[in-house]
């Protein structure tokens, strides 16, 4: 280890206390702090800033400004006891936060050998992303949050403290978790969920006002919820149909909604408490 890099460029500052393979590559303005360890397959991009004690190992990527707090751990081997050190990755857009204590981890070749993260992220302390997650753009992660293998996060979602989401479950756009919930089955887009396990508890109004819909959009996204979620229908097919009946299929938010239920894999979907089970609107068609 070395704290003289060779592709470094200019403006890089590292602390002399840090250690920086020379095989590392720090772009323009990066900032590594006392006793950061950053590992020799590592990118950082300009503007990243690494404040202390942080470890940046593996074949991970990060964008331009990203500022990762103390004892973080980024790119460091999955806890997947299938994974036998394969060259697997983790790679990250720009301006996302990673607070003290979180932990992400690369991809497994079980899946597709990669975890993907966007931008503009916040990741608050002792959040952990489990291997072959996929995250979008400007979703808040509140202390503790915990994400297990597969797990897809669209933009935009929230998801409360000490929240977890079960392997191969999504949570959609928009949608908010509640605080010490468990989601065990994909969330739709635009939803409110809470509990152990999570049920719906209505729609993100707020968000999708903060998001530019009217009143009008609104109101169609509410009864588009309540046909999927309310009316009873017994498979994906019938809710999609009935709603494709009552002229919703193409309104702002709707379309994104039922996009979304079609691609329901076999951990089905989200529910109402008292309007049967989480995985009882499995799509037939999907399993």
């Amino acid at each position: 280890m070395t704290d003289a890099p060779m592709n470094t460029a200019p403006g890089v500052e590292i602390h002399p206390t840090a250690l920086v393979h020379a095989g590392a590559h720090l772009d323009t303005g990066v900032v590594v702090g006392p006793f950061c360890v950053v590992g020799p397959h590592v990118r950082l991009g300009a503007g990243t800033r690494l404040h202390s004690h942080v470890v940046v190992e593996g074949h991970t990527t990060l964008g331009a400004r990203n500022e990762v707090f103390p004892f973080a751990s980024v790119g460091h081997a999955p806890q997947d006891l299938k994974y036998r050190g394969e060259p697997t990755t983790l790679v990250m857009g720009d301006e996302n936060r990673i607070r003290e204590g979180a932990t992400l981890q690369p991809g497994t070749i079980q899946d597709k050998g990669a975890t993907l993260v966007g931008s503009r992220n916040l990741f608050m302390a002792y959040t952990h992303v489990a291997h072959d997650c996929i995250i979008g753009d400007e979703c808040i992660f509140a202390n503790a949050t915990q994400l297990a293998g597969h797990v897809v996060i669209e933009s935009r979602a929230v998801l409360g403290s000490m929240s977890a989401v079960h392997q191969f479950c999504r949570v959609g756009e928009l949608a908010m978790v509640g605080a010490n919930a468990m989601v065990a089955a994909d969330l739709a887009p635009f939803c409110l969920a809470q509990g152990d396990r999570a049920t719906l508890r209505g729609l993100n109004l707020v968000g999708l006002k903060r998001r530019g819909f009217s009143s009008e959009d609104i109101g169609r996204v509410k009864e588009a919820y309540r046909i999927l979620f309310i009316a009873g229908h017994p498979t994906i097919e019938t809710a999609l149909a009935a709603c494709e009946t009552a002229g919703l299929t193409g309104a702002k938010g709707v379309s994104e909604l039922l996009a979304f239920m079609k691609e329901t894999g076999k951990r089905g979907l989200v529910r109402p408490a008292g309007n049967a089970d989480a995985s009882s609107l499995a799509a037939s068609s999907h399993d």
